[in-house]
């Protein structure tokens, strides 16, 4: 049915686009704080680039991407995470070339073929933020960082902040042996899709939600017990930094987050009120997926956070999202000759940065009067024959009633005050 959107997708009416504005205004304002600068990568790339960068291993690869031909016979798929992208943009553009670290962030749809459920959708938007060029565990320590700030400027409370190290190139394929020798007993109660992930990348096994296979996990071996001296040393800085921003956290080594590209520190930022799903943001160090996907060896940390989920958390802990009026000054016009008067000042006071709107329906007086109240000017601009005859304008404040007959061309500088003095 063509009037009903398509399952998995929602519209942002008029009156909730406030919040994610809301919303959108803080995290650019946080980001700046930490020196990442914006970037807007396309709504679809070529499909190998998120085999290559997420990994065909995934969910996301295997099930979830929606993948089509243009009409050139290019296998295109729209994005299901903003990183791979990111590196790709960083990749083409050179940005290798120039000092490092090279800091960004971005807000951006994303598409995820999964049945629909709280806080997330087929089409669904990430906030994220990626960092290249810098191997030290500081930085890790700053995107962790960055996440609890604006968490806390949005004033979420009761959040878990729970850390883990995956290891690296060096030190993970002995772990994924480990592993392979634990499960190989547990096979015939695995579900299918851990059976097949068994011999492909069974740290997937560890990412799996079905409760029998998260049974059979508790008792598996721990990546911790296995890293290398450069992957012990780096995740105990990790912690020491995130002491030193007062950050409290949780080891937990069943964090192994649901990408391929992940190395060394992953982290989760919980809220345990929002059920099952209860992943807030999510993301770590990827220091091999810039190299995997055609760029020079560089190391990089990053993660992604759903707004649409960011938004049920709020709600969920009864936050309400500060509503900004926008509406300023409603024009109340008798006559067409004072409709014409009105429809030029209310256009100078648009010029000099005040929202002003009149009536485009015809409305009676008392209509234009109703209408204000109800939309919520702050201030109603009555022209009639008398106002046009005197050079003047009626203004009354819709907050406590009082009116003024003003100078039109005072008029401007009258709406400033009053705006100042609100």
């Amino acid at each position: 049915m063509i009037t009903k959107a398509p399952r998995g997708t929602k519209d942002l009416l008029p009156d909730e686009s406030y919040k994610w504005q809301y919303i959108e205004r803080v995290i650019r304002r946080i980001t700046k704080l930490f020196c990442y600068m914006e970037i807007r990568t396309p709504t679809f790339e070529h499909t190998e680039l998120f085999v290559r960068g997420v990994g065909d291993t995934t969910d996301i690869v295997q099930k979830e991407m929606y993948t089509f031909f243009d009409k050139g016979e290019r296998s295109i798929t729209l994005k299901p995470e903003g990183t791979a992208g990111t590196v790709r943009s960083y990749i083409e553009h050179g940005l290798y070339n120039i000092t490092q670290p090279v800091k960004m962030y971005y807000i951006t749809p994303v598409f995820r073929y999964e049945n629909p459920q709280a806080g997330r959708l087929r089409e669904h938007h990430q906030f994220g933020v990626e960092a290249f060029g810098g191997p030290e565990a500081s930085l890790d320590a700053e995107i962790i960082t960055l996440a609890i700030t604006l968490f806390n400027e949005l004033g979420l409370r009761g959040l878990e902040v729970d850390i883990n190290s995956i290891g690296c190139a060096n030190c993970r394929p002995r772990y994924l042996e480990g592993l392979r020798e634990y499960f190989k007993d547990h096979l015939d109660n695995l579900c299918n899709n851990c059976v097949s992930r068994y011999e492909r990348n069974p740290l997937r096994i560890l990412d799996c939600k079905n409760e029998r296979c998260t049974a059979i996990r508790s008792d598996a071996p721990i990546i911790l017990d296995y890293l290398c001296e450069d992957c012990k040393v780096h995740f105990q800085e990790l912690q020491q930094y995130l002491s030193a921003a007062s950050i409290e956290f949780k080891v937990n080594p069943m964090i192994v987050r649901g990408l391929d590209y992940y190395s060394k520190t992953v982290f989760e930022i919980l809220s345990p009120g929002i059920g099952a799903q209860n992943t807030v943001c999510g993301g770590g160090r990827y220091d091999g997926l810039v190299s995997e996907c055609g760029g020079p060896k560089t190391p990089g940390a990053g993660f992604g956070l759903g707004i649409e989920r960011l938004l049920l958390t709020l709600e969920n802990q009864g936050i309400e999202i500060p509503r900004s009026s926008t509406k300023e000054v409603l024009f109340v016009t008798i006559g067409e000759k004072a409709r014409s008067k009105a429809f030029e000042l209310l256009n100078n006071l648009r010029v000099n940065g005040i929202s002003a709107d009149m009536d485009h329906l015809g409305r009676s007086v008392k209509a234009q009067f109703k209408y204000a109240d109800r939309v919520g000017f702050s201030w109603v601009c009555t022209l009639g024959e008398d106002e046009l005859e005197s050079g003047t304008v009626s203004v009354r404040s819709m907050d406590d009633g009082r009116e003024e007959s003003i100078p039109q061309n005072m008029l401007i500088d009258y709406i400033t005050g009053e705006k100042g003095a609100k």
